[in-house]
């Protein structure tokens, strides 16, 4: 009975044992942190967060013009849905965005800290002892001299010590050991150090920055403050109150148009003269250009979009004026042909609603109302008349380039067609059934600013510097390992040419011994970077051995 149950016992497995790729928590987590800290994933996250912004670069973003983004709603009304719920109109500070920068960030530091501490060692290190048989590697020569061992290695330090790292020589060594292109590892290094600059840099940036846009008509001014922004995207930690003290006017816009050549009827120059001050200091003058920002105190101002505001002035049945002045209208195309809605609540018998185009330089062809070019030359109105319930006063916000035509009825004219207002600047159209007149009285320009506060724009800068130094330094710098062996060859006889390098590179260092005793050199050069240009090395080291001083 005994040895039944210890045969049964000795049958049963160990309660310790595991199955094959069985691992324990703590297992699991090590190889979990190796994978994700590992240059392959980093790679993968890198490409990833490429692949991830460009999203960012095709579909219009909220914090950077919210007006696209109602434009483009408006067009893909099925998309609409899908992509708000993928956060695609606010690509860069979506979960899925911040997840990828925030796994990159700690593969990187993963991948870098265990490197740092290896090169740190490598640097202690001493240049490795020379291989048993120097012949065999790839790039390598012999000659016999008739200088002893101790002078050819003297020779050899002297040499190589110029630029390379020699190793310290042990009793009954007999070659020199040298080793050059640290550096190149350190560059490598500073690379990927620096893209973790440029991370730090932009989450500086995404956490205490803010930026809004604004459009503003010629002669309006704007005082930095929420409530003067038609859009704005805070940062995660920025609050309302870190808004610098500042306000500029916009006292002219000017823009250069192409008459001629194929991209006639395209603007190629925008300016537009400011005046600002900043808190209680003196008002300055500056010209704002595309890619030349004003800077007030940190905060910049750019100029990214231009349009016109056509002043119309709206009259009820009573003829009392009920709305008037300049009205944007936002640019369809680069011929600039533009929408805009004009809303009259309080018109008397009813309320009125405009919506239609502008054409800045309007003409007919083949029987269709077109804009020919981007400049106001001759500027039209088109626009569609409605009275009814405009959708104001249920309280719901309403942006003021649409217009809710859901409960409004469309003015209808004489023959029973909806009625359409055109006007060039200086006529007035007469409303049908007695709701009022509406007048054209100007063109003016409109601009549209962006205003931003990046306080890591810098830190990002100098990271992008620091790694093109890196870069450059990883790819140009050669690490670089030579041996000189010197062994006593006393039997003499004809001497070797340099073998596996290149022919001729010990071209007057055979000699023909005597038999009264000599040294035989073994050289070899091993580059590290897999650097085709070691035949040419080996030549320029033979040299400096042979012709070097006694």
């Amino acid at each position: 009975m005994s040895q039944t149950k210890d045969r049964e016992h000795a049958e049963q497995p160990p309660a310790t044992e595991r199955r094959a790729g069985e691992l324990t928590a703590r297992e699991l987590l090590r190889w979990t942190w190796r994978q994700v800290t590992s240059m392959r994933t980093a790679l993968i996250l890198l490409l990833l967060l490429a692949l991830a912004a460009i999203p960012g670069s095709v579909i219009p973003q909220e914090g950077v013009d919210s007006l696209a983004v109602s434009r483009w709603k408006d067009e893909h009304p099925k998309l609409t849905p899908l992509y708000e719920r993928l956060d695609m109109f606010s690509v860069y500070g979506s979960p899925w965005f911040s997840a990828i920068y925030l796994l990159l960030t700690i593969s990187l530091v993963g991948c870098i800290v265990p490197r740092l501490f290896a090169y740190a060692r490598a640097m202690r290190a001493q240049p490795p002892a020379a291989p048993r048989n120097l012949t065999r590697l790839p790039v390598h020569a012999t000659y016999r001299t008739e200088l002893s061992t101790e002078e050819v290695l003297d020779r050899a330090r002297t040499v190589l010590g110029r630029r390379h790292r020699i190793r310290v020589r042990a009793a009954g060594d007999d070659f020199v050991a040298a080793e050059r292109g640290y550096l190149r590892e350190a560059g490598n290094l500073v690379f990927h150090l620096s893209l973790l600059v440029v991370l730090a840099g932009f989450a500086m940036g995404g956490l205490w920055g803010y930026q809004g846009g604004v459009i503003l008509v010629q002669g309006s001014t704007f005082s930095n403050n929420l409530t003067q922004y038609d859009d704005f995207k805070p940062g995660t930690l920025f609050t309302g109150d870190q808004l610098d003290n500042f306000r500029f006017r916009v006292d002219d816009f000017r823009v250069e148009w192409l008459d001629e050549g194929p991209r006639a009827g395209q603007a190629r120059k925008f300016e537009a003269d400011l005046a600002y001050r900043a808190g209680d200091a003196e008002e300055k003058d500056y010209t704002l250009r595309v890619n030349h920002p004003l800077d007030i105190d940190g905060t910049q101002v750019f100029l990214i979009g231009h349009g016109y505001a056509p002043v119309i002035t709206v009259r009820d049945g009573n003829g009392d004026v009920v709305t008037t002045g300049p009205t944007v209208f936002l640019p369809q195309d680069a011929s600039f042909l533009s929408f805009g809605v004009v809303k009259a609540p309080w018109a008397k018998p009813g309320p009125i609603g405009l919506e239609g185009l502008f054409y800045p330089t309007f003409e007919m062809v083949d029987g269709n109302p077109v804009t020919v070019f981007g400049d106001d030359l001759l500027p039209t109105l088109s626009m569609l008349a409605f009275t009814g319930d405009l959708g104001l006063d249920d309280g719901r916000s309403q942006s003021v380039y649409v217009l809710d035509k859901s409960n409004a009825t469309a003015v209808e004219g004489e023959d029973g067609k909806p009625f359409r207002v055109d006007l060039q600047p200086g006529d007035t159209v007469e409303l049908p059934d007695g709701l009022g007149s509406v007048t054209f009285e100007r063109v003016e320009p409109w601009i549209r600013v962006q205003i931003s506060q990046t306080p890591g724009k810098e830190v990002a800068l100098i990271g992008v510097v620091i790694a093109l130094v890196g870069l450059c330094v990883s790819l140009f710098w050669r690490p670089r390992r030579v041996w000189v062996r010197a062994v006593p060859d006393p039997a003499g006889g004809p001497a070797g040419g340099p073998a596996g390098g290149p022919d001729g590179a010990a071209d007057g260092a055979e000699d023909t011994m005597d038999g009264n005793g000599g040294t035989r050199v073994e050289v070899a050069v091993l580059d590290r970077s897999g650097n085709g240009e070691m035949d040419e090395v080996l030549s320029g080291l033979l040299k400096q051995l042979q012709e070097a001083p006694k």
